[in-house]
């Protein structure tokens, strides 16, 4: 039986981002402001980012489109982290702008926030969540949607495709246009991402049992590796359901008061007391994960062996 192997340092560490050997210093929050983020005192230090040529560097982010300044402050950590650790992408795993959508809130919302790496080329690849405009975010180029409520993408260079659903409403062409493109795709790695969580400690959503009970059974059948997802407004790690490691990444913008639920069976690591992006990095058969909070912590970390290899754990 295929399996995935997840090797993971959790604990948080203080303020400072670590690529390869080096530990290299981040953004402290302003003066007038105190952050506590859980578990400052680490057992072993995190998982480095290997930072390798060839590698496939991306980030995820979701939940963030508020224009607040702790949005803010997380894309200043996610532009410090692209100086040293050069993503080339980004998965928008929903809810990508709150209120109103006209033209200045693209602005204020996306485009200025994220200004330095969209200049530096990053392509971001937007999902939508249920607060999206279907019609306008499609249709926005920066989203790189093409138009659709639903597609797929290849790595540029690397064995890696992503698959981007539409969760709100997930309609039987939708699940028969998954199913058909999980089956063509011949890449090692498959990476699936949407909005609502299949998996979720959360106490506002938590997880959608009825997408599960449809979407699962496909990624267990087309050896899909990693399901990215938000909504609830923390980062989660789950751990592997049926070989499948699942990252919630949704707490880009605003957090939500009630938080999480803690204990859950699945869960692997809840942080719900502070923004946190993630990126990761993916070199022949493993994933390198760091989640980083808007004060630079590194919050969680570790290893995803792809499903393919049932490794064991190093």
């Amino acid at each position: 039986m295929r399996r995935l192997t997840v090797v993971l340092l959790a604990s948080a560490v203080s303020v400072g981002l670590i690529i390869g050997c080096q530990s290299l210093p981040g953004a402290t929050p302003p003066p007038s402001e105190t952050v506590t983020v859980a578990e400052q005192k680490p057992a072993s230090p995190p998982t480095a980012l290997p930072n390798r040529d060839g590698s496939l560097k991306f980030g995820v982010l979701g939940d963030f489109g508020t224009g607040s300044r702790e949005q803010y402050q997380l894309a200043e950590q996610m532009v410090a982290l692209h100086k040293r650790f050069p993503y080339e992408l980004v998965a928008l795993v929903g809810d990508n702008l709150y209120g109103s959508e006209r033209p200045r809130d693209f602005e204020t919302k996306f485009e200025r926030p994220y200004k330095a790496l969209l200049d530096a080329n990053v392509k971001f690849y937007a999902a939508l969540g249920n607060h999206d405009d279907a019609e306008l975010q499609m249709n926005y180029k920066p989203f790189n949607m093409d138009g659709k409520h639903y597609y797929t993408f290849k790595a540029p260079k690397q064995d890696v495709r992503f698959f981007i659903l539409e969760s709100t409403y997930m309609n039987p062409e939708q699940v028969k246009w998954i199913e058909q493109e999980l089956a063509n795709s011949k890449e090692d790695w498959k990476i699936v991402y949407f909005h609502h969580p299949l998996y979720s400690s959360g106490n506002r959503h938590g997880s959608d049992v009825t997408l599960r009970e449809t979407l699962e059974p496909l990624f267990i059948k087309y050896n899909v590796s990693i399901v990215l997802t938000g909504h609830d407004h923390l980062y989660e790690r789950i751990k592997p359901q049926k070989g499948i490691t699942h990252f919630l990444v949704g707490s880009g913008g605003q957090l939500r008061a009630g938080g999480s639920e803690p204990g859950l069976p699945f869960s692997a690591k809840i942080v719900d007391n502070i923004q946190v992006f993630m990126v990761a990095e993916i070199f022949e058969n493993e994933m390198t994960f760091n989640a980083i909070s808007r004060t630079g912590a590194i919050v969680d970390s570790g290893i995803v062996v792809r499903r393919e290899l049932n490794a064991g754990v190093k």
